[in-house]
Formats: structure tokens, C-alpha cells, sequence
């Protein structure tokens, strides 16, 4: 009999923002996503997706596991071993899904296969073990040379500028060159489980011509600065092109949002391609997200890992297969996280759910049986670009509390009328003190000693891994 289980089509982006869609009613109204928009009008919208842990590694961890950041030791941006008992790969390969991983892994060490059968990986533009770098040196005859950042902006810096490569040349191009030929030549016999994961738009800014002339002239939005925010007294030259923290000239800040907006645009484009090549992913159960967002110049910040909605919430869409019947344009409110996915797809496909995720199945939401699958999410992250960044947040897609370990400062946002958190309310007590107590919930058993079960105390040691850390260990500090 044929196997009649869906296909499952996992797309993720990096460092993509979740207002970043032209689905998003808090977005930017020029942005054009229509393949994206339609992925999420025709399922489940979730517009308070959240990564628990806002940088490249640790999200991804979470992601593939299932699991929270302290359940898998990594609470910060920090390469290390890893041997964990289960896999979103592995669980389905070893249900008989043909697994394939096209794009960005970003975990360590490099190639290990974390259950996919097969991968197709490029981590980055440049670097010698990578796929992508390789056909692409082959293509221009050059192995002594990455012709991909020939361009010369960072990898983690603000500039933005079209690329100097066509775009049938880059990353997210051959994401879908590769897509296609695996569709093609894939196992027909069997269903499978295929994650797509793009670089962009994570910097360099860089994304081609025609999409930067594209947003370039247009009238695009300027980031918002929060009454809380650090504060510069003018636009600022002369810094280190990859700063975290720095106000933009009016020009700067257009070439960069042009940039990135062309970079999503770009994604969409590809996707769209890959969407008509192969008639509609009709029988696929398809997850769209990002790893985490992008500052992008709002609150006079720039990058990941912090704690606020331009870094830590991620576009997140899912789209059951059309012969489930399940409702659509449906929208949910409530938070949930990149842990999430891994018990999501293994319910939809029939597969055990192990006792180590943390996570939960987003089935009953997508059904219409309920409108949630917890009341709060706890995310962090260590401090990555100065120590004293280590922070926590707790959210009910309502509210978000925000807490540094190393300063003790905290936030508190409305979310609901103040979605892009530019009124910090911690100065009202009554409404403070009920959330530092969910944190204190959250932090009751972890090791480093950040509460004593009736404070939080800062100052105590966040480091990027557990103090406990083991490749092999699970943690039960949730």
C-alpha cells in the first residue's frame, strides 16, 4: 500500500524579524512576501513565535531537539559538542522518512548529520568546508578566492549594498537548485522530511540589484527608539561597522532596511519558484520560521540576543496539507517557540513525541480547538557582545518581562498596544512584581543561583553553556 503519511517541508531563514512579512499587521507595509503571506493565510499564523534563544546556535539547538535552552545546555552563542538522544531528523528517519537538510546546519561539529540521512551544507558564504562555496568556486574557476563576499561588507555589520554576484549566483538560488533536483531524484516510495535553510537575510546586507533598487527608492519606515533606549545626541561615524549599538544617518539606515527588505523579498521570490515548479506543496505539511530577528537600527540597536520583539520574535507559519481540512487564516496569539516544531511535526506524522522535548504540538491550535499550549514563555540569552547583555524574558504574548542577570535592570512591555515596546512600564510596581515572580518560577532550580526563590539575584555567572554542561546530558531545570 502507498505510505500516505505527508511530506514535510521545513523552510527556515536567518535572522529574518517576525514583523518581517507582509502578513504582519505591525510590519513594514512596503515589504513584498506574497508566497510567504499565502503559506500563512492558508494555515496558521502565529504571530507571537518566539526564539527562546535569540542567536544562530542555541535557536537552532532548540529547533532540532525540540527542547528549551536549558534543556539542552546552550543558553548562549557558543559552539560546543553535542550528542543529543533525539532529533527531529532522526525520529523521522527512523520512521522511514527520507531526510534531507539543504542550507545552514550551524551546529557542531560541522557535518555531523544530527539524524538527516543527507546534507547539502553551507553554513556561511565563505569557508572552506562548505558546499556552496565550493560550486561556487568551481563555477568562477577559482579556489583561492571566495567569490561570494567579494563584495566587502560584514558578515555581522549594518552596511547595505546590492550584491556584486547575479542572483542566480547566490545562497538562496542554489538553496532551490538543490531543492529541486532532490524532489526530483527523491525516493518515491516514501514520504519525506526536507528543511531548506537560507543564510539571508542575515548580514552582509547585500541582496541583488534588482531587489535593492527595488526598496532603495521606496518610503521606508525608520526604526522606533523606545523611551527607555540608549540615547545619542546625532548620527555617528566612525565605528566599528559591526556595532551593536549605534544611530544611523537617515541615508545609512535607508541603505541597510532596503537592503535587508530585498533579501526577504528575494527569499520569497525563490520560494514562490519552488512552489510553481512542483504544483502547489498541496500533500506537504509545510513550517515557515527563522531562527531569530534582526535590530535593525530599532531602539539604536543592531544584530541578535536581545531580548526584545525585533530579535527574539521570528515570522512563524504553518500549512497543513489541504486534504486535512483544517481551518485557515487562522491567527493565534499566545506565544510559542522554536521548540515547538519538533513535537508539532512528529504528532502530524504519527511519530512518538520523546520525553525529552520540552516543547509542544501546535496541532490542537492549528485544529481550532484551542487558542493556546502554555500561558508564559520563558527565552534568554548570555551575554554575547559585552558580558553585562545576559538577559531573561518571560511572555504571555501579552505582556513581555525583561531582566538582565548582570544589572538587575528590568522592562516591562504591553505588547498588545505597544507592539514595538517603545513605553517601558517598570516603574509600576503592582504590575512589575507578578512577572518577577514568573521568572523566579522559570529560574527555580537552575544552577547558576539566579534566584533564591523569592528575589532574583543579579550577578550571578551566565555563561553561553550550563555550568553543568555535558554533550551527552539532558537537564531537568524547566
Amino acid at each position: 500500500m502507498p505510505d500516505t503519511r505527508p511530506n514535510i517541508l521545513l523552510i527556515t531563514t536567518d535572522q529574518q524579524r517576525g514583523d518581517c512579512l507582509g502578513l504582519d499587521p505591525n510590519g513594514p507595509n512596503c515589504l513584498q512576501t506574497p508566497n510567504l503571506d499565502w503559506i500563512g493565510r492558508t494555515g496558521t499564523h502565529f504571530r507571537r513565535g518566539y526564539a527562546e534563544c535569540p542567536s544562530c546556535i542555541p535557536a537552532r539547538r532548540s529547533l532540532m531537539t525540540g527542547t528549551a535552552p536549558a534543556a539542552n545546555g546552550a543558553v548562549g552563542f557558543k559552539g560546543a559538542p553535542w550528542n543529543p538522544p533525539h532529533t527531529l531528523a532522526g525520529e523521522l528517519s527512523a520512521a522511514g522518512y527520507q531526510t534531507e537538510m539543504i542550507g545552514k546546519l550551524h551546529l557542531t561539529p560541522p557535518r555531523k548529520r544530527y539524524g538527516f540521512e543527507h546534507l547539502q551544507l553551507a553554513d556561511a558564504t565563505r569557508g572552506d568546508d562548505n558546499d556552496y562555496v565550493d560550486w561556487l568556486r568551481q563555477y568562477h574557476r577559482r579556489n583561492d578566492v571566495h567569490p561570494g563576499v567579494a563584495h566587502g561588507v560584514s558578515a555581522n555589520g549594518w552596511v547595505g549594498r546590492p550584491h556584486h554576484l547575479p542572483e542566480e549566483q547566490m545562497h538562496t538560488f542554489w538553496c532551490i537548485d538543490r531543492t529541486l533536483n532532490f524532489l526530483q531524484k527523491r525516493d518515491p516510495t516514501v514520504p519525506f522530511f526536507l528543511n531548506i535553510s537560507f543564510i539571508d537575510p542575515h548580514p552582509p546586507l547585500t541582496p541583488p540589484a534588482h531587489y535593492y533598487q527595488r526598496y532603495i527608492q521606496r518610503d521606508l519606515p525608520s526604526p522606533v527608539v523606545g523611551d527607555w533606549a540608549p540615547e545619542f545626541e546625532g548620527a555617528e561615524k566612525g565605528l566599528d561597522p559591526n556595532a551593536w549599538e549605534i544611530c544611523l544617518d537617515d541615508h545609512d539606515m535607508q541603505c541597510a532596511r532596503a537592503a535587508y527588505y530585498g533579501m526577504i523579498n528575494f527569499i520569497d521570490d525563490q520560494i514562490g519558484r519552488l512552489i510553481q515548479s512542483i504544483g502547489g506543496l498541496a500533500d506537504c505539511l509545510i513550517v515557515f520560521t527563522s531562527d531569530h530577528g534582526e535590530m535593525l537600527g530599532d531602539h539604536n540597536l543592531y544584530r541578535k540576543t536581545w531580548p526584545y520583539e525585533a530579535s527574539a520574535r521570528v515570522p512563524f507559519l504553518i500549512r497543513a496539507p489541504a486534504k486535512w481540512g483544517y481551518p485557515t487564516e487562522s491567527v493565534c496569539q499566545s506565544p510559542v517557540g522554536l521548540q515547538d516544531i519538533m513535537p508539532t511535526i512528529l504528532d502530524a506524522t504519527g511519530v512518538e513525541i520523546p520525553s525529552i522535548c520540552t516543547g509542544r504540538s501546535l496541532l490542537p491550535i492549528m485544529q481550532g480547538n484551542t487558542d493556546r499550549v502554555r500561558d508564559y514563555l520563558h527565552g534568554e540569552h548570555s551575554g554575547c557582545y559585552d558580558y553585562s547583555h545576559g538577559n531573561h524574558y518571560v511572555t504571555d504574548g501579552h505582556y513581555k518581562y525583561v531582566w538582565y542577570s548582570q544589572t538587575g535592570r528590568e522592562h516591562l512591555f504591553n505588547l498588545q498596544d505597544d507592539p514595538h515596546e517603545t513605553h517601558d512600564l517598570a516603574e509600576s510596581e503592582t504590575l512589575l512584581t507578578p512577572w518577577r515572580n514568573r521568572l523566579i518560577e522559570f529560574l527555580r532550580h537552575r544552577p547558576e543561583g539566579f534566584t533564591d526563590g523569592t528575589n532574583l539575584i543579579a550577578g550571578q555567572t551566565h555563561d553561553a553553556l550550563l555550568p553543568d554542561y555535558h554533550p551527552d546530558a539532558t537537564y531537568s531545570y524547566l
